[in-house]
């Protein structure tokens, strides 16, 4: 199956069952079953799951596709969870299950604990839609390495969280938790591995959601009329436009960027780390420059709840927190440039 045919796969779905103003108009959440049904129906969820381990068998290419869609989308539903906790399991052999799945832990502080007795133990922040998802992937650490392990969320406390956007975002605690299957992670394969791929699907997600602001905001300056004339034509909104526009092309070249080198690598080696953490500093940033730019040109009309504005800032602002922001990422990238020394720097910036 080829990238496009992948990707217009998912648009088709999402434009037909998770259009941003039916959703925000809507009076509860009817609308996540029949748009998870047609999803599972066309193996999106399980993208990244060889098909000897139940899943569809896409290329990584072929689901950070997917990924950037649903950013585009601003998909309130766990579609890029289940799609990482289905890759992770992946990597140990270990097939995954049908439904909703997330991932732990999502943020790089966190640890979560291999027992002697074959049980998790530890508390994990910010898990996305932990509180909706049946089950949970987790990469483990015990004296002798990695293990990679399926868990169910039911045998987990969960607390009520939420993130900007108001998606579930919860604490889970891992008390003795036995998990359902478990095996030592691949060599090369650690929490970190986890977090660098987590931290490139979140920059192709506010990559893809930038994407709509722009297109939101310019048709707005399009049709919004002010001293008789629309204000697309005022110069100071004229730069405000290209000002978005240079921030969405940089975030959507940076996440590319760092999916094509995933994609096209055997490992999480030094060239994908540059790319990763470049991506996620860049994209981060250009959703904070991004938002502001977009609700300055919409006014106060943008936070209202009955816009749809919100629904893509929100989301971009707070997917800079999961799996490192991007502060951790800038912290690691200077180390990791301090480290090959001053000799090196050029060379290694002008080598990407």
């Amino acid at each position: 199956m080829s990238e496009n045919i992948v990707a217009e796969t998912a648009d088709r779905i999402f434009a037909d069952l998770a259009d941003a103003q039916s959703i925000n108009s809507a009076a509860n959440d009817g609308w996540k079953t029949p748009l998870w049904a047609a999803l599972s129906d066309a193996g999106l969820p399980l993208s990244w799951v060889p098909e000897d381990c139940d899943g569809s068998g896409a290329s990584l290419a072929d689901g950070f596709a997917v990924t950037a869609s649903s950013g585009k989308f601003a998909i309130a539903i766990p579609l890029v969870e289940t799609m990482l906790a289905g890759w992770l399991l992946a990597q140990a052999g270990l097939p995954s299950p049908a439904g909703k799945m997330t991932v732990a832990p999502a943020r790089p502080q966190d640890r979560i604990t291999l027992n002697a007795d074959g049980t998790l133990s530890g508390r994990v922040r910010g898990v996305p839609f932990a509180s909706e998802a049946a089950h949970i992937a987790v990469i483990a650490q015990d004296a002798k390495g990695y293990s990679i392990a399926l868990v169910e969320t039911s045998a987990c406390r969960i607390e009520a969280g939420e993130s900007l956007g108001s998606d579930a975002s919860n604490t889970v605690t891992f008390d003795n938790v036995r998990p359902l299957a478990r095996k030592p992670a691949p060599a090369g394969m650690t929490q970190t591995s986890l977090m660098q791929m987590g931290a490139t699907v979140r920059s192709l997600q506010i990559a893809g959601a930038l994407e709509t602001m722009l297109e939101i905001t310019v048709r707005y300056s399009n049709e919004r009329v002010a001293f008789e004339k629309q204000i697309s034509k005022f110069q100071a909104v004229q730069h405000n436009l290209a000002r978005l526009a240079g921030e969405v092309a940089a975030a959507v070249a940076a996440a590319g960027s760092a999916a094509d080198a995933i994609a096209n690598s055997t490992s999480f080696d030094d060239a994908v780390f540059l790319e990763v953490a470049s991506a996620k500093v860049r994209c981060a940033e250009a959703a904070e420059k991004g938002t502001a730019i977009a609700h300055q040109v919409h006014g106060a009309i943008g936070f209202s709840m009955e816009h749809v504005l919100h629904r893509y800032t929100l989301r971009a602002l707070g997917w800079r927190d999961d799996f490192g922001h991007e502060s951790h990422w800038a912290a690691e990238l200077g180390k990791f440039v301090a480290a090959r020394g001053a000799d090196e720097l050029w060379p290694l910036v002008a080598s990407r």
